[in-house]
């Protein structure tokens, strides 16, 4: 039975829903949600973005063989004790397949990049490092290589029988290919998630909708189901629903009955209508926040049946941000990731940055390259919450944290970089 919001709360220090730290956010999410548990196998060419249900085990070695990782000659490295040497060539070691044949002192086989190396060798001297002599002779200078040099050793990249990915891997482009170098054709991975969406609000237009006066266009819509898509979620489009009861409660039910997470845009905020933060109390175990962040700060989490909760601000940039800060880490902890916490870069600020301790702000950040190398983080100019061009124009976001103040040219700041999640 998971914990419900006042058990959670019980178990924070200094816990306060009306002023909760981005920090407090992520402590009380990562009580509130929970992976998901069913499994299922896929294909290789469908693997990409799915969660890895258990530890995948290498069924064979790689490399099988000790092979050669130039092309080069092959010899027992045990000669270069001697100086400069001059071996007599018997044989070309070729990729594919072994050679047959028997090397002495003073001798050496020519190879091939990946070749196996033959049976008593252990060295390769680069092709461009050697000197071609008479009789078939090959001089390597002195003082050039060490015993082993240039030999790729069996199984150096994945041993037999250990695991080569780790339960909770978010499979990756490379991770396909390190599963198709084991001969293997399909993994086991988690259920995707299901996660339902929709916007609220007798202002909302959606899309092929007459404009009128006072109305908007739902673009939260959009902007979430393709952070919920790059996710690797099941998205559920709910559409926009008004500010009607009856309405309302049948989006909730009807979402809570599909999906493992309800995401909504709207109606939590003090001030507006009370029909969708009525519902969510009418359905469910909901906790409504006042967040010490720019932009965001209405917020509410909780559950409703079975599925987690994530009531969402109106405004565009804050939708994004907040989705970003707090909602995609619970998402990947619900898919069963192991790894759900953005990598902060540390990048320096190109532009002063005012700022008020007691708060965290996500400024829409441009992060290059200065001329001297190192990354610098400027703002994409006008920060406020609904303007949705400056967050096409950033690359990321500049997390000035909680405890920090004003920013000077040239401090050190954090950057949480959209891509992989924008």
């Amino acid at each position: 039975m998971s914990a419900s919001i006042a058990e959670i709360a019980r178990q924070l220090q200094g816990y306060d829903p009306q002023a909760l730290s981005a920090d407090g956010v992520g402590d009380f999410l990562e009580r509130l949600v929970s992976p998901v548990t069913e499994v299922e196998k896929v294909g290789v060419l469908d693997a990409l973005g799915r969660v890895l249900a258990g530890d995948l085990i290498s069924p064979i070695s790689v490399p099988p063989h000790d092979n050669s990782a130039m092309d080069g000659y092959a010899f027992d490295g045990a000669q270069l004790a001697a100086g400069a040497l001059q071996l007599e060539v018997v044989g070309t070691a070729l990729a594919g397949k072994a050679w047959q044949g028997q090397v002495g002192r003073g001798q050496c086989v020519k190879i091939m990049t990946g070749a196996i190396m033959p049976a008593g060798l252990d060295t390769v001297v680069p092709q461009e490092f050697t000197q071609a002599l008479a009789d078939g002779r090959v001089g390597i200078p002195a003082g050039l290589l060490q015993p082993g040099d240039n030999r790729r050793h069996a199984g150096e990249d994945l041993m037999q029988g250990r695991p080569a990915l780790r339960a909770g891997e978010r499979i990756g482009p490379a991770a396909c290919g390190l599963i198709a170098s084991l001969g293997i054709a399909q993994v086991e991975v988690f259920r995707r998630l299901k996660v339902a969406y929709f916007s609220t609000g007798d202002e909302i237009l959606s899309l092929g909708e007459t404009a009128r006066e006072g109305a908007v266009f739902d673009s939260n819509r959009y902007t979430v189901h393709g952070l919920l898509r790059r996710l690797g979620c099941e998205v559920l489009d709910l559409g926009v629903v008004r500010d009607e009861p009856a309405l309302l409660e049948q989006a909730f039910r009807d979402a809570a009955a599909r999906a493992d997470a309800i995401i909504t845009s709207g109606g939590v905020s003090v001030g507006e209508a009370d029909f969708t933060k009525a519902m969510m109390k009418k359905l469910g175990d909901v906790a409504f926040w006042k967040i010490a962040m720019r932009p965001g700060r209405p917020m509410a989490v909780g559950r409703i049946g079975d599925a987690a909760l994530f009531g969402l601000p109106g405004n565009p940039v804050a939708v994004m941000v907040t989705f970003l800060a707090f909602v995609r880490p619970a998402l990947l902890r619900m898919m069963g990731a192991r790894v759900t916490q953005p990598v902060l870069l540390k990048a320096r600020s190109g532009e002063a940055m005012r700022k008020k301790p007691g708060r965290t702000e996500y400024q829409r950040g441009i992060v290059t390259r200065g001329a001297d190398g190192a990354l610098e983080a400027r703002t994409t100019g006008n920060q406020g919450s609904g303007v949705l061009s400056s967050m096409v124009q950033a690359n990321g976001l500049i997390v000035l944290h909680h405890g920090q103040g004003n920013v000077a040219v040239g401090d050190e700041v954090d950057v949480m970089m959209f891509e992989g999640a924008v």
